[in-house]
């Protein structure tokens, strides 16, 4: 019988890494056994195209490369990952917790289209992964709704401290902007559980604050 997939999603800067770390913590003091992710994985081979596409090497703008040729780079190295890391471990019953998933084409992919033709990028894309590919849905996708103003302070601050150079979504603000709007739109259209890294003053919520939400989704998910 198959096991669970709980998703953390977000656009570049809304926290999600350190949300991920939480969780998994919470996780392991809980005693809880699980197989943790996090896409992309840009160390084996299956990523090759993803980091030739964000070093710039098919056009200098993320548009340069369509929604659904960008999608597949992404898809193929989550299928390598589900053959030869996760799969068996999933199909036992495992606990799956992964950082991005097919949720990230989404956001990232379907920002490059307008919000009209969206819905139909969505049914596409779930068919391709889930259908076609074989891939588990998850069972849960937790989206962090960071403003864009936010992430992109936090984007340019840990550039500035890790002496990083962003990949190509990173250094486009229009872009980012448009990956919110498309990231609430599939949290709507796709069921996905929405956590708001903003109090109604607008100021950022305590990553305690956040992660408690995210424990209260992921508990109710998991029974």
């Amino acid at each position: 019988m198959p096991g669970k997939l709980i998703v953390l999603e977000g656009t570049d800067g809304s926290g999600k890494s350190t949300q991920f770390a939480q969780l998994c913590r919470r996780l392991e003091r809980q005693g809880m056994a699980f197989h943790r992710l996090a896409f992309p994985r840009y160390q084996e081979e299956s990523s090759a195209l993803i980091r030739l596409y964000l070093s710039g090497a098919f056009g200098a703008r993320p548009g340069d490369v369509n929604a659904y040729a960008a999608s597949s780079f992404y898809a193929v190295d989550r299928y390598a990952s589900y053959r030869q890391d996760w799969g068996s471990y999933y199909e036992r019953g495992g606990l799956i917790l992964a950082d991005r998933y097919t949720t990230s084409n989404a956001v990232h992919q379907g920002a490059k289209l307008p919000a009209a033709e969206r819905e139909d990028f969505f049914r596409w894309l779930y068919d391709y992964e889930y259908a076609r590919l074989g891939l588990p849905k998850p069972d849960l996708v937790c989206y962090l709704d960071m403003p864009t103003c936010l992430s992109v302070s936090l984007l340019r601050g840990r550039e500035a401290a890790t002496c990083t150079r962003a990949d190509i979504h990173e250094q486009d603000t229009a872009y980012l902007t448009e990956c919110r709007l498309c990231a609430r739109q599939a949290a709507q259209v796709l069921g996905w559980q929405t956590v708001p890294c903003t109090g109604g003053d607008g100021a950022l919520r305590s990553v305690e604050e956040i992660s408690q939400d995210i424990w209260s989704a992921v508990s109710q998910a998991l029974g």
